[in-house]
């Protein structure tokens, strides 16, 4: 299983406040974007993955108005 440093931006669509919420983790898993998946289960969702050639991984999820974005880098 692979460890991942995980950044998760989560878009404030505030009018005014173009700020992000950004939260850190590092997780184990075999596949990043079934990790994603998993997170938001439950929910309508498109996801795009871009994987990097250096094995990074980003995973952009659009849910009900909101963009977050998933940044998988290998530790």
């Amino acid at each position: 299983m692979q460890a991942y440093e995980v950044v998760r931006e989560v878009q404030n669509l505030c009018a005014n406040n173009q700020m992000r919420d950004v939260f850190f983790r590092e997780i184990e898993t075999d596949d990043p974007v079934d990790w994603v998946r998993n997170e938001v289960k439950g929910k309508i969702v498109n996801l795009e993955v871009d994987r990097k050639p250096n094995g990074d991984l980003t995973v952009f999820v659009e849910s009900a108005g909101v963009s977050q974005k998933y940044l998988f880098t290998a530790i």
